[in-house]
């Protein structure tokens, strides 16, 4: 009897010990199950695909590829949730015969605005971060004229509401200024409106936003971005330096519309909230993936709200995307991100652009469908894609937007149309001076 009762707590404390284990939210086993989900939203998935022709798609990027501006060009395309396509198309260096490949790496320039808008939404829901809070409070470094780093608030940082000019010592910096000490002598400027008041495009101020990771996290901006969303993201190749960039085995050099070689320099990794994220087209998929909210362990949909929610009408960015008006409508700026209306759908992204490089986001969240690519030259001819992929998301008539089939477009012309602003591009007030 004795015997049977000793087994009979047995099996009883097994049992529970074995409930226990299972009710455990952050055990061993869920970090297991994350990471395999990471590791299935990597690997390419063929059966996910179904508004998209890939085919076609493929043909008109080959097409692309015989203009005379274009060097080299990474594109991913993911549809549902799941990455769809991979690809790279010419050259690394023009004339080296080293091919762009899923894993050659380039510089995202301004669509690394989202990361630090991102890094910082995630602290703020952590409590570390007031996002109405004065910039003052967290980026000592940042001021701005009539003491209105005490007015102007974090999200006024983010969603560029600072009453400064557009693109303020940006020449300054290109100059080889310390950007730290330039956000400071931002003081002595004119304020063009209050803050919160008026939208002009930023990348020196933008920049106190890395400041303000750095000093909450107590550790270099790179190291936490890596911490907090590169590696929980499976972001191999992601970095945010000059060294990060050299050191890949593949990586992109950068050219003229001309296809001439351009020296590469570290100007904008000096400013690395605004411009100074690099990867391969691979980790920017996954980055868009996470984005659309298929990451919850790592981003959440309150952040993920945060940053996309559209905060303020640009109404210049409809005059720089003049050629895709028959089907853009409003488009504004959130949190590092852009949002649109494209033929009644809510679509956000980015676009980047930095001496010889050029980059592009654009997804569909609800659809959890969207485009990312990469290319190493002063051409803007490839930003087309993004909205002909839209137009097989939405099953719309095709367009040429990618403009193939205009013999009267030279490289010029490209070069100097619908540029992500890396030094220009805000939206001011009606009869101000730029």
């Amino acid at each position: 009897m004795q015997t049977t009762r000793k087994i009979g707590i047995g099996v009883f404390i097994l049992v529970m010990g074995a409930a226990l284990l299972a009710m455990r939210p952050h055990g061993p086993m869920n970090e297991v199950q994350v990471a395999r989900a990471h590791l299935k939203l990597a690997s390419l998935s063929t059966s996910s695909r179904r508004d998209v022709d890939y085919r076609l798609i493929d043909q008109r990027l080959r097409q692309l590829m015989t203009k005379p501006a274009m060097v080299g060009l990474a594109v991913g395309i993911v549809e549902n949730g799941r990455i769809t396509f991979l690809q790279g198309y010419g050259e690394t260096l023009a004339g080296s015969g080293d091919p762009v490949t899923p894993q050659t790496v380039f510089r995202w320039a301004s669509v690394s605005k989202g990361v630090a808008a991102t890094m910082v939404a995630k602290l703020a829901e952590q409590g570390k971060i007031d996002l109405n809070a004065p910039v003052a409070n967290y980026a000592p470094d940042l001021k701005l004229p009539a003491g209105n780093e005490y007015r102007a608030s974090v999200a006024d940082l983010l969603s560029h509401r600072l009453g400064l000019y557009r693109n303020a010592y940006d020449n300054k910096l290109e100059e080889g200024q310390d950007p730290s000490v330039l956000r400071q002598s931002l003081a002595q400027l004119n304020a063009v409106c209050a803050p919160g008041t008026c939208w002009d495009y930023q990348n020196v101020a933008y920049d106190a936003s890395s400041e303000m990771v750095s000093r909450i996290t107590r550790m270099p901006y790179e190291a936490a971005v890596k911490h907090d969303l590169f590696d929980p993201i499976g972001m191999t190749s992601g970095s945010v330096s000059l060294d990060g960039l050299e050191s890949n085995r593949s990586w992109a050099k950068p050219h003229t519309a001309g296809k001439k070689p351009l020296p590469i320099v570290d100007t904008y990794y000096k400013v690395p909230g605004a411009g100074g994220i690099n990867s391969n087209i691979k980790d920017m998929a996954l980055w868009m993936l996470a984005q659309m909210g298929e990451m919850p362990d790592v981003l959440d949909n309150h952040v993920l709200d945060t940053i996309h929610a559209p905060y303020v009408v640009t109404p210049t960015e409809r005059g720089r995307l003049r050629k895709f008006l028959e089907r853009l409508g409003t488009a504004w700026y959130g949190y590092g991100w852009r949002s649109y209306d494209y033929a009644g759908h809510h679509i956000v992204g980015h676009r980047g652009g930095i001496a010889g490089y050029r980059s592009l986001i654009l997804f569909d969240p609800q659809k959890k469908s969207g485009v990312v690519a990469l290319w190493n030259s002063n051409t803007n001819q490839p930003g087309g894609l993004e909205f002909e992929v839209m137009d097989q998301l939405y099953h719309l008539p095709f367009r040429d937007w990618l403009e193939l089939d205009n013999p009267k477009l030279s490289p010029q012309s490209i070069a100097g149309s619908d540029a992500e602003p890396e030094n220009g591009g805000g939206d001011a007030p009606a009869g101000r001076g730029r």
